[in-house]
This record gives structure tokens, C-alpha cells and sequence, in this order.
């Protein structure tokens, strides 16, 4: 059960990785459009920020910490052969 619980927060955090960087790729691609005047949706990334991508940046950023935590434990309390 436990080896099940963190499989799938690992591909959790690896969708969330995806998404984040997904995410910046459209910031740059959007700001290099805006710095063009052509509009390639920074206004709309922008209204996404703090409701999207904040709390996504948050998770990966919590989830990778509780990962490494998980596995220094793990690694701390395994029996010894």
C-alpha cells in the first residue's frame, strides 16, 4: 500500500512538472508576442496566474520536499542487511 501511495504521488509530480514547465513555455512564447504586439495570450496567462499556476508551482515545489523527506526516512529506517 505504501509503495502504491507513492507511485502515484511521484507520477503526480511528474504530471505537475509537465504542467509547470507547459505553463512557462506559454509565458515566454506569450511575452515574446507581447513584446511584438501580437497577442498570443499574455493577458490571459497573466488572469491564470494566481489561481493556476501559483498553487501548481506550490504542489511540485511541497511534493518534491515530501518526497525527498519520504525517502531519507525510508532509507534511514530499512533494515540493514
Amino acid at each position: 500500500m505504501k509503495d502504491k501511495l507513492l507511485q502515484w504521488l511521484n507520477w503526480a509530480l511528474v504530471a505537475n512538472l509537465f504542467f509547470v514547465l507547459f505553463s512557462f513555455g506559454w509565458f515566454a512564447i506569450a511575452l515574446v508576442g507581447r513584446s511584438l504586439n501580437i497577442p498570443l495570450g499574455f493577458d490571459l496567462w497573466y488572469s491564470l496566474w494566481e489561481p493556476v499556476f501559483t498553487p501548481a508551482l506550490g504542489i511540485l515545489m511541497g511534493g518534491a520536499i515530501l518526497s525527498g523527506v519520504i525517502g531519507w526516512v525510508r532509507r534511514k529506517f530499512a533494515p540493514k542487511d
